[in-house]
């Protein structure tokens, strides 16, 4: 599932709505199931889900997808689902009576296949033609202002988690290399700690955070990372302090964006959990939470027990907003969300 919080987008029409879905998700939805919450004619939240096989009950993501939209501050809820009728038409159905529960009044509920779109609540023969109505996304004003406002929609959800695998020109021997040189002097730096500092602490979190400033110096000036500054940054953040540094001055930038993206791909496969993490806490304060799925999926597949990773898995399932959050999650306390009083969310920048 991929829960959203973007810039809002007005619709006026159904073709609208479908048009406006692949900016909210990040990418052009396929067998599946999407719901987007409404205020007034404003789309403020959405949130996908898979279209379930034919051995799964369909009221299983139906039901959680109706707890997730609860919770959004919406009036009212429209439905689309991606495929063929033979799997779509069960799981709106499924979906519609859980909205119905939650207590959201469906505006509309529409299958989408191969540029034509349906409804199922309108039966009129001049608005809603048996053999569907074709749609132009690429004509809509909503992609327009969705595209001006800075959204992209990807073809595919696979060319999305392709954004956090290793990217063409990844070299892993080189960066085999680079890690052994980080291990070396990590290494160094624990036998040069004082005797006070008990196992080097204090010493590896000031380098860590020495490095995490000179990261987020070099990718605001739009500087990328050398093979050795990857893995002496990947390496450091496994050593907690460290991470919830980073954690802390890490928001929904472009550049924090950017930073924790690249680190992502080049780092080894071990060292993963801690930028991925922070992408996705990036992505999620961003409004992309497509972008935070994927960099979530791929580090719980390597680190399974992550806790921080874990966390932030279960504020994108619950469909948690960015804005309900006017502080940091507490860092040291992964298995708690607070908030802050007297602290305001840092906000994205356009």
């Amino acid at each position: 599932m991929t829960a959203i919080d973007r810039p809002r987008l007005t619709v006026r029409s159904p073709a609208d709505l479908v048009a406006a879905v692949p900016y909210l998700l990040g990418f052009h939805p396929a067998d599946s199931v999407v719901v987007v919450a409404m205020r007034g004619r404003r789309i403020v939240f959405a949130a996908r889900a898979d279209l379930p096989d034919r051995d799964t009950d369909p009221r299983l993501p139906a039901g959680h997808l109706g707890d997730v939209l609860a919770r959004q501050d919406a009036d009212a809820a429209t439905v689309i689902g991606y495929g063929p009728p033979g799997r779509v038409t069960p799981t709106v159905d499924a979906v519609r009576d859980a909205l119905a529960v939650a207590g959201l009044p469906v505006l509309e509920a529409l299958r989408v296949t191969d540029g034509r779109y349906w409804s199922y609540l309108c039966d009129g023969v001049d608005c809603c033609p048996p053999d569907g109505t074709p749609y132009d996304p690429g004509s809509s004003r909503v992609s327009a202002a969705a595209v001006f406002a800075g959204q992209v929609a990807l073809p595919d959800r696979a060319a999305l988690t392709a954004l956090v695998a290793p990217g063409e020109g990844h070299d892993p021997a080189a960066m085999r290399r680079a890690g052994r040189r980080a291990e070396g002097r990590l290494l160094t730096l624990l036998e040069q700690a004082p005797a006070a500092d008990l196992l080097g602490g204090r010493s590896v979190r000031a380098a860590g955070v020495d490095a995490v400033r000179a990261a987020l110096r070099r990718h605001r000036r739009g500087e990328q990372l050398t093979d050795d500054e990857v893995a002496w940054l990947s390496l450091l953040l496994t050593h907690l302090p460290v991470r919830d540094h980073a954690w802390e001055r890490t928001d929904g930038r472009d550049e924090d964006i950017s930073l924790w993206s690249d680190v992502l791909r080049r780092a080894e496969d071990e060292l993963i959990a801690a930028p991925a993490s922070l992408l996705a806490f990036a992505a999620w304060r961003a409004g992309q939470g497509a972008l935070a799925a994927v960099a979530l999926e791929r580090a719980l597949a390597v680190h399974p027990d992550y806790s921080l990773a874990h966390l932030l898995d279960d504020l994108l399932r619950r469909g948690v907003p960015p804005s309900e959050l006017d502080g940091w999650p507490a860092v040291g306390e992964p298995s708690t969300v607070v908030r802050r009083r007297g602290r305001r969310p840092r906000r994205r920048r356009s």
